[in-house]
């Protein structure tokens, strides 16, 4: 790797820190750049200006979740248990990858709102890989759509927002206990929603 290329990662890095934690509309090429620890012409040079860097980032953050989403495909077995296998897939993915459903959850409350294709370049092509993959499997009857976004909404939200305990303490992917009891509710929750006896989800 170039040095070229280890000062884009870096910026890149930054900037999606940045992104996932306060928006695109709310982070500025400036703040980017005080972070990274160079000036606003260096940031241009690698990257560009920030809608750039917005759309480098959302672009990374696609293809390291098609890569997860490709591995977790190939190693299911296709039927009821492999779905149920998805679902902590993409768990274990949102745990490792904070970042990315962040990201996806500001542009679901209007973030970076004049850049409108990305769901369509980025989301579309995945979400159609899981329920493609669904409807070969359960029941005509199961509303597919509605139980793959299901697990979206779900585990972005217990990713952003997390479980309050009995003091008030938001316990959320950095917490094994809160995990395991949300991994566990969202089996059962796909398991009744694709017909799987619920003794069957683990």
């Amino acid at each position: 790797m170039t040095s070229s290329d280890t000062g884009r990662e870096r910026i890149l890095e930054v900037a999606t820190r940045l992104f996932a934690a306060l928006g695109y509309d709310g982070t500025s090429t400036r703040m980017i750049a005080e972070a990274a620890g160079l000036n606003v012409a260096t940031i241009a040079y690698h990257v560009g200006g920030k809608r750039d860097l917005y759309l480098a980032v959302m672009e990374r953050a696609h293809v390291a979740e098609r890569a997860a989403l490709d591995r977790a495909v190939a190693e299911i077995t296709m039927d009821r248990e492999g779905l149920l296998a998805l679902v902590d897939g993409y768990i274990d993915f949102c745990i490792e990858r904070p970042e990315v459903p962040a990201l996806w959850m500001h542009r679901w409350l209007s973030d970076a709102a004049d850049i409108a294709h990305l769901e369509e370049q980025y989301v579309l092509p995945l979400v159609e890989i899981v329920t493609g993959l669904a409807r070969k499997i359960v029941a005509d009857d199961v509303d597919v759509d509605f139980v793959v976004w299901t697990i979206v909404w779900c585990t972005h939200g217990f990713g952003c927002g997390g479980l309050l305990d009995a003091d008030g303490n938001r316990l959320g992917l950095d917490d094994p206990a809160a995990v395991a009891r949300f991994r566990a509710q969202m089996r059962r929750t796909v398991a009744a929603a694709i017909g799987l006896p619920s003794g069957n989800a683990g």
